[in-house]
């Protein structure tokens, strides 16, 4: 079998922690690799960093501010990307509210207090049922701890000065997938039946008993999504 080159792309403050049950099963169908998105405060700057490490072509999933940069990967290079997964994401620009929210938690995290920060988050990122498992929310503050807090800087940036992408999802023309948990409380449903809707032939993927971070959170579900899209979309 001819394995497709897949790129995945964390939320922040993530890194390949979060893909940890992709990038294992989905091995035998994909060549999987997770690039990060942290080394530059511009969305337009982290795309042209994921592109130049990437193949030719590939199969690209990014979640949540992964999904804005994948945005971004389809705005610069459409013609490179074979397939695109959007999980727990959303196509809209910043409000003024969360950019108000943005630089308070930028402000925070610069002071030292980037776990208070992310104790704050926790409960927004996760069904309300996953708030007493306590790998999962070791995983999420480890994985925050290691992004650490210059680079939550830069892409907090990055996410306020997003573009609203809702005008181009038309033009996307490769098979797309639109998965998010059913209980996401950052991105709900109805952010993803806007996207899937405006994108040519896209399939809204909705995950039952599931917050912000679907891929952690029902891992196998997601990986059972992600597999039917790269064999037969």
């Amino acid at each position: 079998m001819n394995r497709i080159p897949l790129i995945l792309l964390p939320g922040m403050p993530l890194d390949a922690a979060l893909w940890e049950h992709q990038t294992q099963h989905l091995a035998e169908v994909a060549e999987v690799s997770v690039c990060m998105i942290t080394q530059a405060n511009a969305m337009a700057d982290l795309a042209r960093l994921v592109l130049a490490q990437a193949p030719a072509r590939f199969a690209l999933a990014g979640l949540s501010m992964g999904g804005y940069v994948a945005l971004e990967i389809m705005r610069q290079a459409p013609e490179r990307v074979l397939k695109l997964a959007l999980l727990d994401t959303n196509a809209r620009p910043d409000t003024p509210e969360q950019t108000a929210n943005r630089r308070a938690a930028i402000e925070l995290a610069k002071q030292g207090k980037m776990r208070a920060v992310m104790a704050g988050m926790v409960a927004k990122l996760i069904h309300p049922g996953r708030l007493n498992e306590r790998d999962l929310v070791d995983s999420i503050h480890a994985q925050a701890d290691r992004i650490g807090a210059e680079a939550y800087a830069r892409q907090q940036t990055a996410i306020m000065n997003r573009a609203d992408s809702r005008p181009d999802l038309p033009a996307i023309r490769c098979p797309t997938a639109v998965i998010c948990g059913r209980q996401d409380a950052l991105t709900p449903p109805e952010v993803h039946v806007e996207m899937a809707d405006a994108i040519p032939g896209a399939r809204f993927l909705p995950i039952e008993e599931c917050g912000h971070l679907a891929p952690m959170e029902r891992p196998q579900a997601v990986t059972a999504l992600l597999r039917e899209w790269l064999l037969y979309a």
